[in-house]
């Protein structure tokens, strides 16, 4: 299986898009409609967030991608903050994209707490990384993976994290000689509808490593 590996660009927005929808099964929560501009919410935002990117490309079609982002280097462009603004108005326009968006909210704020918890300073973050749900187990995660460590080693970072929950390959982490350094319980309550999720946060120290 021949996988090649190339830098995002702006025509792979929808592939990619599908993606993240499918990985993070926004279905669960809402309408298809709204699960739609979701994912557009969440990839916009990882596209203002990250300073390398890759995609796995196999028979000419989008299979994985990872972003990270050279907390130093990192200067978010003025058009992909417009088009992240852009999509997160999109999704307010609905009283059940405004429900969601509280569980967003909810996750940013896990996560903000986390970094505080961790008296950490890093120098990167893996802000992005999925592969499609048909094609795992096939090396794609790996490879992928393998290029974010590359560019992190060659741009002399010695740390990195990263944010992921069990609607995700969790385990992938701790299998590459990630640290599991703190996680949450919560339970989310939309439209009668309950569910548990766990959130985690990830380091690795390439230094030492």
């Amino acid at each position: 299986m021949y996988v090649m590996l190339r830098e995002y660009n702006e025509n792979d927005f929808k592939q990619v898009q599908n993606i993240i929808k499918k990985t993070w099964n926004y279905e669960r929560l809402s309408t298809p409609k709204t699960a739609y501009r979701l994912s557009k919410v969440y990839l916009s935002s990882c596209l203002a967030n990250y300073t390398f990117s890759r995609v796995a490309v196999y028979n000419d079609k989008i299979v994985g991608i990872i972003l990270v982002k050279n907390i130093k280097k990192h200067k978010c462009p003025v058009k992909n903050r417009i088009i992240q603004i852009r999509d997160i108005f999109c999704l307010a326009i609905s009283k059940e994209g405004r429900k969601v968006s509280k569980v967003f909210s909810e996750v940013e704020k896990i996560d903000e707490d986390f970094l505080k918890q961790s008296n950490k300073t890093y120098e990167a973050e893996l802000a992005l990384f999925a592969v499609d749900s048909e094609h795992r187990g096939k090396g794609i995660g790996k490879k992928l993976f393998k290029s974010a460590m590359d560019y992190m080693k060659s741009e002399s970072l010695n740390s990195f994290y990263l944010f992921t929950d069990t609607s995700c390959n969790y385990k992938f982490y701790e299998h590459n000689g990630l640290e599991r350094q703190n996680e949450k319980e919560k339970t989310f309550n939309i439209e009668n509808k309950s569910f548990n999720m766990s959130f985690f946060i990830y380091d690795y120290n390439i230094k030492t490593n």
